[in-house]
């Protein structure tokens, strides 16, 4: 008897017009008027039971025109919540309401959300509108949207394919393949195997290689008709990069991730092809199969858990890394084994985010990323960092020269800003202008749009727009090259923002161009700098290098001065790691290290073993594990 069945036979059959599944979720529909408003209580004696989520919508046909509806919302909702864009989402029987005060839409203990559903009977839920305009963001929300039948449609089909029964006897095993990212940062993928479910976690690029750029797609085990789902930590495209590839190539199953994720990596894959036809490359997929990867993306909140294939459940924590990171945590086999995939994660709080989560109910193997596991990656405290960083800006603004940071588009850029923002308008630094340039515009926008998922501080002062740091006039938005020879040509101290940051890329290196052969300017790398980059290379020592500029590539003299400053990273350095392991909660058995360069996370992994007497491995690019 399917989960469906039991539920039927709990419920009036004059009540019940369809019972659906949405992922792993199950929606009630009924056209029954008094079960729709008194009903919730039975509804709740069901959840009990099955020990599922299961929620009560009125029949589409129930629901009041479209017009009407908005017309009546815009009545109903105070002109203070700054009510914007209304999205009817018929097939469901759900309006999405955009507001700049989502509590000024839900009113006092529900009250406004409870006169729309009974005036409307459309069910609302409350999408905060950006701060700063984003047309990306509309144009997800409106690919959903207008996309719903299908949507409904598709997640139907996974909550089909969870609820199948399973079964797990004694020859139940669990394997990981390493497709990318191990021994090597960038291009992370890995994909878990069950005898019932494909999973693959992370799908990413190397951008600072082209040899070894895209996962190990043609590894035996893997076959995108048998994957089941994909999980994505976070935005960055060394983790998502390569997700609309397999689109491309006809995967059609799920990818779950947060909804910054989402949007994120939507806005860094487009970016990405758009650089590759820039520079005359041949993209590698199209903003077709990106939109097509938004139409089958299905996003949790944080410590929210979740079914994802019959024998998988998925909870997302906190990573503190960057907008939206998670770490995932899997519970495989109902409780047969715990593992979890830390991603890139931040074990000290930031000006943007809190430290990642660190405890959970059972955990035996951790799979974590080694980035700055070496001896030597001891990143110094962040007021040290801050105050070098701001010694550099304020010698090079008396010599009259101009300063570029090269930064990550997401998470870097916007603690530089905060720390730029806080130190100008104390007179820590001199008022000159701050360039902000590439996409670090629109991840800001992105930022306002998710304020609950940075921390307390920054959460505040988004709350309340007068404050709000991303919003403040000392920041100028760039987008052009006549704009940037202005900037750079005429004379004057500037701060200069730019993506990308490793120089691979992006206005930040039309800056280098024009800034490199003058002493007087300072290049101060914030983050990491990859293996075969641009800005590894500068950062070495390279005095002569080669940069790509409107398409044709020109040697450049490196006469400025150069400066990297490692406190600002949004990963964990090797005592961060080590005190992770210390304090995380279960104590793991086993500990797989990926994401870091061979010589420090070979090393690395054995400095773990002896201090923690817990089993290690470094595993290679093509090496499959089993981990029980």
């Amino acid at each position: 008897m399917t989960i469906i069945s039991k539920i039927k036979e709990e419920l009036p059959n004059k009540a019940i017009e369809d019972i659906v599944y949405e992922g792993a979720n199950i929606i009630v529909y009924t056209k029954d008027m008094k079960f729709l408003d008194k009903g919730k209580s039975k509804i709740k004696d069901i959840v009990d039971k099955v020990k599922k989520r299961i929620e009560l919508r009125p029949d589409p046909t129930m629901l009041l025109d479209i017009e009407e509806a908005e017309e009546i919302i815009r009545k109903i909702v105070p002109k203070t919540a700054e009510l914007g864009d209304i999205w009817f989402d018929y097939n469901r029987s759900i309006v999405y309401l955009e507001s700049g005060k989502p509590g000024v839409v839900i009113g006092r203990n529900g009250r406004i959300i409870e006169e729309i559903k009974k005036k409307t009977r459309w069910v609302p839920i409350i999408k905060r509108s950006p701060a700063i305009k984003s047309d990306l963001v509309r144009s997800i929300r409106a690919t959903l949207y207008k996309n719903s039948e299908y949507r409904r449609n598709f997640m139907h089909k996974i909550g089909e394919k969870i609820y199948q029964p399973y079964t797990k006897n004694k020859h139940y095993w669990i394997r990981l393949s390493f497709l990318g990212g191990a021994r090597e940062v960038g291009r992370s993928a890995i994909l878990l195997q069950t005898p019932n479910s494909r999973v693959l976690m992370d799908c990413g690029v190397n951008v600072a290689s082209e040899i070894n750029a895209y996962p190990k797609l043609e590894a035996p085990e893997f076959n995108i008709k048998e994957l089941d789902a994909i999980v994505i930590t976070h935005a960055h495209l060394d983790h998502s990069g390569f997700v609309p590839y397999l689109f491309k190539y006809g995967y059609r199953g799920p990818v779950y991730c947060t909804e910054p994720t989402r949007d994120i990596m939507t806005m860094l894959q487009l970016d990405y092809i758009d650089v590759m036809r820039k520079d005359g490359k041949e993209q590698i997929y199209s903003s077709t199969d990106i939109y097509e990867m938004i139409k089958h993306t299905v996003t949790f909140d944080y410590d929210e858990v979740n079914d994802i294939t019959k024998d998988v459940r998925l909870t997302l924590h906190n990573a503190g890394h960057v907008l939206g990171s998670a770490m995932v945590h899997l519970n495989i086999g109902d409780g047969y084994h715990n593992m979890l995939y830390t991603g890139d994660f931040k074990y000290t709080n930031t000006r943007l985010l809190n430290k990642a989560h660190d405890t959970f109910q059972r955990l035996e193997t951790i799979v974590m990323e080694s980035t700055y596991s070496g001896p030597d990656d001891i990143q110094p405290k962040r007021e040290e960092s801050e105050k070098k960083f701001l010694d550099i800006i304020k010698a090079t603004i008396e010599k009259e020269g101009k300063v570029l940071v090269p930064v990550l588009g997401v998470g870097r850029s916007q603690e530089i800003m905060l720390i730029l923002e806080e130190a100008m308008n104390k007179g820590k630094i001199p008022k000159v202008p701050i360039i902000i340039d590439g996409m670090v515009w629109d991840v800001n926008a992105i930022h306002t749009t998710y304020p609950e998922f940075m921390n307390k501080k920054v959460k505040k002062d988004i709350f309340h727009k007068d404050h709000n740091p991303f919003l403040s006039d000392i920041f100028k938005r760039v987008v052009s090259n006549k704009d940037r020879d202005k900037i750079t040509e005429e004379g004057g101290p500037t701060i200069i923002t730019a993506t990308s940051g490793m120089l691979t890329g992006g206005p930040s290196v039309y800056y280098l161009y024009k800034l490199a052969e003058d002493p007087r300017n300072a290049l101060i790398f914030v983050s990491y700098q990859g293996e075969g980059s641009l800005g590894r290379k500068i950062q070495e020592g390279e005095k002569e290098v080669p940069v790509s500029v409107e398409g044709k590539s020109k040697i450049v003299k490196i006469k400025l001065n150069v400066y990297t400053i490692d406190g600002f990273s949004g990963h964990a350095d090797r005592n961060e790691l080590l005190n992770y392991l210390k304090k995380v909660t279960p104590k793991p058995k086993r500990a797989i290290f990926v994401h870091g360069e061979k010589s420090k996370s070979t090393k690395f992994s054995s400095v773990v073993h002896k201090t923690f007497s817990i089993e290690t491995s470094t595993p290679r690019i093509l090496d499959a594990l089993r981990i029980r």
